[in-house]
């Protein structure tokens, strides 16, 4: 791969990775956290919403986010033209 393709992959995968990191932490410290007592105002299914997110929210916001990194990183490859063989 040529070194002005590598770095805009890199570049690329750089930015996925931040703004997947950025969802991480506003779900993960924002909710579940900081915003625990404004989200606890409202109930679902009889839950406080910030005990829901604290406990359920954020792992599946993370089993979430696993899934659009793999979709996202299969289709930069793709259009990079980069094979893992």
């Amino acid at each position: 791969m040529e070194n002005n393709k590598l770095k805009a992959y890199w570049r690329q995968n750089l930015k996925i990775l931040l703004i997947l990191l950025s969802i991480w932490f506003i779900v993960s410290f924002g909710f579940g956290i900081l915003l625990v007592e404004q989200l606890n105002q409202i109930k679902i299914g009889g839950f406080k919403l910030g005990f829901w997110f604290a406990q359920q929210g954020s792992i599946f916001a993370f089993v979430i986010l696993i899934f659009v990194y793999v979709f996202l990183m299969n289709r930069l490859d793709r259009k990079f033209d980069v094979n893992e063989s």
